[in-house]
């Protein structure tokens, strides 16, 4: 029985012609680039808005026209009661996506759209404008340097199907292609041609992403770089001098709407900085300790009793919002802990809100203490990836003021 040795099984050639089933047309199976291999290869011609099957065979498309008429004549006959299943309402700034027994329709909207029961499967597509930043990450420079760098992203879907049939997550594939462009744009410059060029390798890098991502039916409307701080300076004599701005300390080498918000977050801090010479020093911003002569608190329980004390009428006027912080600690627990300064005279302490937060802030234990210390702006904290926010970014910048009260 085992004495045979094994033999492959005959595999079939490929330089035989193909011969299509019962159902398939003979020109749609045959035409030039039909099995190429990619992912939507086998949809029609979405993109120049040609919804028309060429795949599908005579008998196939008679089947389908008597399943369809069929079914509206049922639903015709039940309509007061399918009518609540089959009318669908659409605003003007969405799309539905129609599988008719598993083939793709045009797009329809916006008003009232007819979706029949068993043989139609929908799904919304919504054509507004959205954003998404990638957080900070490393990147190696051409003279040696190490950079965080970050982006704010705005796009938008502009063929709905298309965002449907060809790509599954769009917003997971969106994130990943801007990441590894960003990566592989910026390794190729200098520290000095990232810090001077911003807004022209922001447009570059637009047209790259959109070269990547036409084919999924959207189109990036804005790229805005954030540069953090200087983790490794660059290799002597292999890039100029740097020229850059002067601005608030902790936030270097943000500028354009970004910069202004920060410094509009800030402007009422009271701290004066002594002008400096043109020339700039490489530092972390966020190694250097405060100046401020102020009791450290071991815990953050120690912290909310001292916010405690400071909470007032006043300060609730002025902020006007309620956080929740995820705290998270070295020996890797996590704790609750909140702020409410939208009512009253405000009230904060361990444990969750009763109602929804207006801003969720997630960090560690560590870095909690050292931004009410004043060691670490909100905003840096950001932009460095060391601080996640969960709703309005300048609500969550208002905890500005409860910090300058600390350091009072």
């Amino acid at each position: 029985m085992f004495s045979k040795s094994y033999q492959l099984l005959p595999q079939r050639d490929s330089t035989s012609p193909r011969t299509p089933g019962l159902f398939v047309d003979t020109d749609g199976f045959t035409q030039r680039g039909y099995h190429k291999g990619l992912s939507f290869d086998n949809m029609p011609n979405v993109s120049k808005n040609d919804f028309t099957d060429t795949s599908q065979g005579w008998v196939s498309w008679i089947c389908n026209l008597i399943v369809i008429f069929l079914v509206y004549i049922c639903t015709c006959i039940t309509f007061p009661i399918t009518g609540w299943f089959v009318l669908k309402t659409v605003p003007n700034y969405q799309r539905i996506v129609v599988f008719r027994l598993g083939r793709v329709c045009p797009p329809k909207g916006p008003g009232i759209v007819l979706v029949l029961p068993l043989i139609d499967q929908w799904q919304r597509v919504d054509l507004r404008t959205r954003a998404f930043n990638i957080p900070p990450c490393q990147v190696h420079t051409r003279d040696g340097a190490v950079l965080s760098v970050g982006a704010d992203i705005q796009f938008r879907i502009w063929n709905p199907v298309m965002s449907v049939v060809s790509v599954q997550d769009l917003n997971a594939s969106t994130r990943m292609t801007a990441q590894n462009a960003l990566t592989h744009s910026l390794d190729k410059k200098t520290v000095r041609e990232i810090q001077t060029e911003r807004v022209k390798l922001g447009e570059y890098l637009g047209m790259d992403i959109n070269e990547l991502t036409q084919h999924w039916g959207l189109e990036v409307d804005r790229v805005e770089l954030t540069l953090g701080s200087l983790l490794k300076a660059p290799d002597e004599g292999t890039s100029g001098p740097l020229i850059m701005p002067t601005a608030v300390p902790g936030l270097e080498g943000l500028t354009g709407p970004i910069q202004q918000l920060a410094m509009h977050f800030l402007a009422h801090s009271g701290s004066s900085q002594p002008q400096q010479e043109d020339s700039i020093t490489f530092t972390d911003e966020f190694g250097s300790a405060p100046q401020a002569v102020m009791a450290t608190p071991g815990s953050v329980e120690e912290l909310l009793g001292r916010v405690e004390l400071l909470l007032s009428e006043t300060l609730v006027h002025q902020v006007g919002a309620c956080f929740q912080f995820d705290i998270s600690s070295e020996d890797g627990q996590h704790h609750s802990y909140y702020m409410d300064l939208s009512q009253g005279s405000g009230s904060a302490g361990a444990g969750s809100l009763c109602r929804e937060p207006d801003v969720t802030l997630s960090m560690s234990d560590r870095d909690l203490l050292a931004m009410f210390q004043g060691g670490l702006r909100p905003f840096a904290a950001y932009t460095s990836g060391r601080l996640k926010i969960q709703g309005d970014i300048e609500t969550a910048m208002k905890l500005e003021k409860l910090i300058n009260l600390l350091k009072k």
